[in-house]
Order: C-alpha cells, then structure tokens, then sequence
C-alpha cells in the first residue's frame, strides 16, 4: 500500500507505460524507485540478480539481489566480517582484564551460514519496500533499446518517459598470466574452504579491509600495493599510521610490489612477484579498483555520453546527453559510496518529479562527505586532507586557503593500558588560519566512523576551532580528544 502522505498529483504521460523505468536494485536505484512511486509516480525496476540472488549448497549468497553490493557482497556482509575479525582480539585482550582460559575458534561455515541469512533477510525488506510502494519489480537483466524504450532477456519490452540507470560498479581485475586463479570481492564472503595463506593485491580501502579483516579471523596475509603507501588519496598522516599498525597486527605489507604470474601446484597458488621470488598461498583476491558495471546496457548504441572507464557521464541534475536517461551512484563514478548514491536517487527524484508537499526540493553538496575505512583500527574521515586543503578553491569558501593549522594528536587508549596491546590512536584537526572553520578531521582508532559521523555534523555546519575548543569533552572517551587539542603542530602555507 502507497504512502499517501508523500504523494503529489503527477500527471503520467499516456504514451509511455511507465513514468520511471530503473535499472539496476542497488541501493541508489530502490530508494529512487521507491521515493517515486510513493510521489505518485508509476515505476518499474529491472534487477538481474534476483529478489534474494542466488544460493550456494552451503547457504552462502554467491548472487546479487536487492540491494546491490552494498547489501550482498559490500557494506553489509564486510561490517559484519569485521566485527567477527575483532573477536580474536578481543579474547587476547581480556586477560588483562581478569578473564582467563582458552579463546574459542572460528567456525568458518557458521559464519558464513549467519551471515547469508542476514543478508536473505535484508534482500526481501528491499522487496517489500518496494511492494509496498507501487513499485514494479521485474527479475530480469535490462538494455536501452532507444531512449525510451528497454528490453528485458525474457524478450519484455517497457516503454518509460524517463530511463535510470543505477547499476553500480565491479571489481576490476588487471590481464595477467594466472588471472582464471584470481578472487575478488565479491566471491570472499563464501569461500569454500578458509584461507590458511592469502594475498591480498591491493592498496584501497576495500584491499587493506579484507586484509584486516582475515588477519583477524586468522588468516597469514600478504598484502602487495605498487605504490609508495596504501591508501591514496587520504590524509598522508593516516596512511602511514594505519600501514604501521596493520603491520602490527601481523598484516605482511609490502610496498613498491605487484604480481608476475600465478600457477596452481599441489602446493596451493604459486604467484611470482615482480621483485623476485615467489609466494605459495591458498588463495588470491584482487582488490585493484571498481569500474562502471555498464557491459550489455546498450549505452554505445544509444549514443550516451561515457568517460575513459566507461562511467556514465550526468550533468547536475544526473541527466546524461540524452535527455530521458539519467545515471545515479557507483556507475557514474563521482563519488562511489552508499549514502552518496541515496543522496542523488532523492534530489533526482525531487528534480523529475517534484519535492513532497509542503517541502523544498533537495540539493546535493559533495563537500564535507564522511567515510569509514574498516580497517583493524578503523578509519574516519571527513573534509579535506592536509595536502587537498592546501591547493583547495573551495566554492563555499570563495577562494583558496591562504594557510592551514594544523593539529594532531597520538596517543594510546585508556583500554590498552590493561589489555596488552601496542594499538595507538591517533587523530587530526586541519584549520583555515583566517576563518577559523575546520575544514578536515581525521581518526584512526576503535569506533572512529561512529565518532566521525557526529562531527561531520558540525563540520558540514561550519564549526570553528573555536567551537570545539569551547565543548566540553565526555571523559574518558577517546572522540573528548577532538575538542581538547590545543596546540597546533604548525602553520601550512598554501602549496
């Protein structure tokens, strides 16, 4: 049943049998088709992966559903694998609390069983969201025929006045001697067999995650990044702080390294590395990048505007060249997080179709967005890192930065003081000299998403450093540190 109280009176165009066609279940595509059907609008969604995916002998989901990767192979099931990782540690930790005996073992198949039951159970909310909206589900994989017509692989054919295309992203795996032995990340979550030895090639969040993440469950893990730090394009204090407490935690990371070949052996995977010498393990997974999940859309056909990688290329308002198709979330590449991809479903929706009544249209802002890295510590960031806030022209700021202040602080958490542990924490506070607004914040520590999502409140809001200074801390927590730092480390002029 619809919501009444969102509805608009939409007028629906009678040459078309729908007023918005979505392609693609992910999380920018339901919330699109959802928000609009409950405005009035008639929608349809084509999502190839199937309502709940599809389902291994063991119970583990090894197909996309509602809800996209975030829901079946991202996000979701990664959180909830991290938490499990964190276990292991914890147990160690407690005896220098009092706790004593033997810390139990993983059970691999358990938690794999567990977590597709979640994501089973999440995968049908998705489905009656959109039910309950209006929204017409059809299982089937979709491809623009002409700018307003789409045809399904049943041989269905639908006519829409507007076309969305939310189809997200995939890994990207690079061409390599060995590239059939290769897993990504979509196929770690059920692996028959736990890895004993794995390698992790890689240095974005999504490599340095999982290589936390099985370390922690017990894995020995290699990770191999080319570059000269992992982590590029964050704060260059919290990529060197995270790769030494990876490190650590008996993360093997190897820098300015990269992967020859790969050949089975009764052994297990040899793979040759590009510095000499070789590593026997039991499984490989690439997390070398994400690119556009476009392939078989018809888009070349069409003749939509796409860049380099194939992302889809929109204008402000998520219109592409043509004008009835629009693109939302990881398929554009803008900004590829979940949150940004519901953010744009909701001003598209208010844009084609009108805000809620009583209520001004949205605008999407891609300052200031705060992630999470599930690091072991995590990650929290929001705003600009040192080096982007010195070369930054900023339009709600006017003009480029003349200096930055900068703040920092490193310290080892009241909680380690009995547990045992070497885990530092650290955070950063990056100010405009003349403004005073703080304009970066950045964490490395337990909980650092959960502490840096408050934040990112006052920092979207324009918070000075005068502001923090003047709130009062929560003792003893580890986010008080973020408003008692008082000393700045030094002054950055503009680069």
């Amino acid at each position: 049943m619809k919501d009444s109280k969102m509805q608009t009176d939409i007028q629906t165009d009678p040459r078309y049998e729908f007023d918005l066609f979505v392609i693609g279940g992910g999380s920018g595509g339901v919330r699109a088709a959802r928000m609009a059907a409950q405005r009035g609008a008639k929608v349809a969604l084509a999502e190839a992966g199937g309502v709940h995916g599809s389902h291994g002998g063991d119970g583990g989901l090894t197909g996309a559903g509602l809800g996209g990767t975030c829901v079946n192979v991202g996000c979701i099931p990664k959180k909830l694998y991290s938490y499990a990782a964190h276990f292991a540690e914890s147990f160690e930790e407690s005896h220098g609390f009092g706790w004593e005996g033997a810390a139990p073992t993983l059970n691999w198949a358990t938690l794999k069983t567990n977590r597709a039951k979640e994501i089973s159970r999440l995968n049908g909310i998705y489905g009656q969201l959109l039910g309950d909206a209006g929204v017409t589900v059809i299982l089937s994989r979709a491809t623009l025929v002409d700018a307003n017509t789409v045809a399904m692989t049943d041989g269905q054919r639908f006519t829409a006045k507007h076309i969305l295309i939310a189809t997200g992203g995939t890994p990207f795996v690079p061409h390599m001697t060995g590239r059939e032995h290769v897993l990504t990340s979509n196929e770690m979550f059920d692996l028959p067999t736990f890895p004993k030895r794995l390698l992790v090639v890689g240095g974005g969040y999504i490599a340095c995650e999982f290589a936390s993440i099985f370390n922690g469950l017990g894995s020995l893990v290699t990770q191999l990044y080319r570059g000269e730090q992992i982590l590029r394009g964050f704060d260059e204090d919290v990529r060197h702080v995270i790769a030494a407490e990876m490190r650590k935690t008996g993360v093997d990371l190897r820098l300015h390294a990269g992967v020859v070949a790969i050949h089975r052996t009764a052994l297990g995977l040899k793979v040759s590395l590009e510095e000499g010498g070789t590593l026997t393990v039991d499984d490989v997974l690439y997390a070398t990048g994400r690119v556009p999940n476009v392939q078989g859309l018809g888009l070349e056909a069409l003749g939509v505007c796409q860049s380099a990688d194939g992302a889809v290329v929109v204008n402000e308002h998520y219109q592409t060249n043509v004008p009835s198709v629009f693109a939302v979330g990881d398929v554009t590449a803008r900004v590829q997080l979940t949150p940004v991809a519901l953010g744009e479903a909701m001003v598209l929706v208010d844009h084609l179709f009108g805000p809620p009544a009583g209520k001004t249209a949205r605008r999407m802002s891609y300052q200031f967005i705060p992630t999470a890295v599930f690091t072991h510590p995590n990650i929290g960031t929001v705003g600009y890192s040192e080096a982007d806030a010195r070369k930054a022209f900023g339009a709600e700021f006017g003009a480029k930065f003349d200096a930055i202040t900068v703040f920092k602080s490193e310290f080892k958490a009241l909680k380690h003081t009995l547990s045992g542990s070497t885990e530092r924490t650290f955070m950063k506070l990056l100010v405009e000299t003349a403004t005073d607004r703080v304009v970066g914040l950045h964490m490395v520590g337990p909980d650092a998403g959960e502490i840096v999502q408050g934040f990112a409140v006052a920092l979207k809001a324009g918070a000075t450093k005068t502001m923090f200074d003047s709130t009062i801390g929560i003792h003893p927590t580890l986010a008080e540190e973020f408003v008692t730092m008082r000393e700045p480390v030094k002054v950055a002029a503009p680069l």
